[in-house]
């Protein structure tokens, strides 16, 4: 199968992947410990990481897919933009901050589109095979079978990272029954003595080397928790209205990485105002089937609505900007008692910072 590997490969580099690597369908290397992470009931409220059925196709590739021998690793860039604001003379001090990946496409679309290709090309040239194809929506933990095939290294962060490309890397994934011969797994850490990620987190969600309280996490509070954020945890959140990347950007090995190829995520044109204040104007007017067909295949539907909101008065409470008073006050009367108790608590801290 040697040759049959390279020619996968091939095929999955000319569909754009960054990388292409095979690894065995065995137990992920750190399947203990991610037991250990469910036990300590740090995966929050995402309840459907700890689903009897999943954990067991995350910890057994083959029960995922029967027969199942081979994962095959994908990976696709994505990174920085300098891409200018939708409103340039917007104030920065009302400026939203969004994870990187959330600014175009939803990427699990680009993925699905690309390894639905891959699996056309694989069956081209073995039309017996089993595939199954998985984004990170899927039961599979991806990082380890990506370090196995010899993508990069889970850093400190949890994040994989690879000395070329950085922590930028988006993944997906192959499952087959095709008795594929995998690649050298990626041993060394690269990390040393490095902190700077565990250091610079605001909430403390990084508690020490590859441990990531989602509970804590940016990007967790602003995506996935779908009830009020814990006020103690507001401040730290700042003006980040959608995810977080701040354990990317002080990360030495993203300092310059190779420059992605963003054209498979773009839409044209921006999605999110460059200014909180006008994005609050906007949500509140939209219905929440407006705000679907708005965000429709974007990263920024899935918190909805009322989430994203939410999200949006936690960084006008955190912009220190007094003229945000009242468009907050706005906010109270709004169909959601979610975005009501948020809006209340900017109201209290612009004030309070105002005295």
């Amino acid at each position: 199968m040697n040759e049959a590997r390279e020619t996968i490969r091939r095929a999955g580099l000319d569909l754009g992947f960054a990388q292409v690597g095979f690894a065995p369908a065995e137990a992920p290397a750190h399947s203990e410990v991610f037991l250990q992470w469910l036990d300590r009931s740090m995966h929050g409220e995402m309840a459907y990481m700890a689903r009897q059925d999943t954990v067991r196709r995350r910890l057994e590739p083959a029960a995922a897919l029967p027969g199942c021998r081979t994962v095959i690793m994908v990976s696709l860039l994505y990174g920085p933009s300098d891409a200018p604001p939708t409103d340039a003379d917007a104030d920065a001090f009302l400026r939203p901050i969004l994870a990187q990946y959330s600014q175009g496409r939803d990427y699990h679309s680009v993925f699905e589109e690309r390894l639905s290709r891959f699996s056309e090309s694989i069956r081209a040239l073995h039309p017996a095979a089993a595939i199954k194809a998985y984004v990170d929506y899927g039961p599979v933990l991806e990082r380890d079978h990506a370090q196995r095939a010899g993508l990069g290294w889970i850093g400190k962060n949890t994040m994989l990272i690879h000395p070329t490309y950085g922590s930028w890397l988006l993944l997906g994934e192959l499952l087959t029954d095709l008795a594929i011969e995998p690649d050298a797994a990626f041993l060394p850490d690269h990390c040393g003595t490095c902190e700077r990620c565990i250091e610079a987190c605001p909430t403390g969600a990084i508690r020490g080397p590859r441990e990531l309280d989602a509970r804590l996490c940016i990007s967790y509070l602003t995506i996935e928790l779908k009830g009020a954020i814990p006020e103690k945890l507001r401040p730290m959140i700042g003006q980040r209205v959608f995810g977080c990347d701040i354990c990317q950007d002080v990360c030495p090995w993203n300092t310059g990485p190779e420059p992605a190829d963003t054209a498979p995520f773009a839409f044209g044109q921006p999605l999110a105002p460059a200014s909180m204040a006008l994005w609050a104007e906007q949500l509140l007017e939209m219905s929440d089937e407006e705000f679907a067909r708005r965000y429709e295949d974007t990263a920024l539907s899935r918190p909805g609505r009322s989430g994203l909101l939410r999200n949006v008065c936690v960084g006008l409470g955190n912009s220190g900007q007094p003229e945000a008073l009242g468009l907050l006050e706005r906010c109270l009367a709004d169909r959601s008692p979610l975005v009501v108790e948020h809006a209340a608590w900017a109201i209290r801290r612009l004030r309070e910072g105002s005295i």
